[in-house]
């Protein structure tokens, strides 16, 4: 591990002064947040991520806090943990997020994880494990390596990793909101969850949109107001290995027909993998086995499998079939 700097600033404004301090001092200074460091420590002892700084953000009480806001809007701060989370009764209304939690089948992960970590998590791909960087070698690594569980859409470009998060794809498709400071003392703005994401293309970019110095408060759950959600993930096993694809599906029913919908499709692609095929497909009609299946099909439709990981595009299609008939109350049962 390399020798770093370590903060604990009190406060939002003491955050963006320490990080604002070090871009001073050095424009070439790195910079890590650390909440529960399930990842992060990970990254430092095998020196994939040598910061000059780590600041640490569990003493700031603001992003500590689940709040009901006068609008109806759910505000959790980013260094929540999920087993809060998981059981606090603002989140009752949107069971897809606490459906993803419950995926992380470790006890240790979820009461140490928290919200914002586990939404900016780095890629797992064992490339980027292993000091190969982001994009191994212009995605050349991935294209002719093992790529069992790499990226089956959005993977034409060098980027052939998958996006990590497990509650992400929940989120976008809630239409969630992101509160992001910075990195001015008085900058703030709000922007969709799904805008946290890109696809890198060069070596050195990161996978999310943050600036050096911003800072990720908050995520916003909008009213559910009579919206159904849920996620569904494939998995090897009951362990908190991570799925090998995942989808969530948020639905407003009304009088048995589907008036609005929102596909979104995880692990299988560098983000999120928002699908309006799927979409399109169940909105106007009654949901049925045979129409989610049909939307999961149009979900893989443009898939790009790799050398080692067509199997995944029948799993995603599983996954959206499923997410879909979970949302509606319908069983999810069957081998397809």
């Amino acid at each position: 591990m390399k020798n770093f700097s370590y903060a604990s600033p009190r406060t939002e404004a003491e955050v963006l002064s320490v990080l604002s301090a070090a871009r001073a001092n050095n424009e070439q200074s790195e910079t890590e947040l650390l909440a529960g460091g399930t990842d992060l420590v990970h990254l430092l002892h095998h020196m994939i991520a040598t910061p000059d700084l780590v600041v640490n953000l569990l003493d700031v009480p603001s992003l500590k806090d689940v709040e009901l806001l006068d609008d109806g809007v759910v505000s959790i701060g980013a260094t929540v943990t999920l087993d809060v989370l998981l059981a606090h009764p603002y989140l009752n209304p949107y069971p897809s997020i606490g459906q993803a939690i419950e995926g992380i089948a470790s006890m240790q992960l979820q009461c140490q994880g928290t919200l914002g970590g586990e939404v900016l998590q780095r890629p797992q791909c064992w490339f980027f494990r292993d000091g190969r960087g982001l994009l191994a070698s212009g995605g050349k690594l991935a294209a002719e390596g093992d790529n069992r569980f790499h990226s089956i859409l959005g993977n034409q470009g060098p980027a052939k990793f998958v996006s990590a998060s497990r509650i992400a794809p929940a989120l976008i498709a809630l239409n969630a909101t992101a509160r992001v400071i910075g990195p001015g003392d008085n900058q703030e703005k709000f922007v969709p969850v799904a805008d946290l994401f890109r696809t890198p293309r060069h070596e050195g970019e990161r996978e999310n949109t943050l600036l050096p110095g911003q800072l990720l408060t908050h995520i916003l759950l909008p009213p559910a107001d009579g919206v159904a959600s849920a996620s569904y993930e494939v998995r090897h096993g009951a362990g908190p290995d991570y799925p090998l694809a995942s989808a969530a599906a948020a639905l407003r029913i009304e009088g048995g027909i589907v008036q609005e919908a929102n596909i979104v499709l995880g692990h299988v692609a560098p983000t999120p993998w928002i699908s309006r095929e799927a979409a399109d497909l169940i909105r106007g009609f009654k949901i049925s086995h045979e129409l989610a299946d049909a939307a999961g099909a149009a979900a893989v439709a443009s898939a790009t499998p790799l050398s080692n990981n067509e199997y995944k595009v029948q799993l995603a299609k599983t996954a959206v079939k499923r997410a879909i008939l979970r949302a509606a109350g319908l069983e999810t049962g069957g081998l397809s």
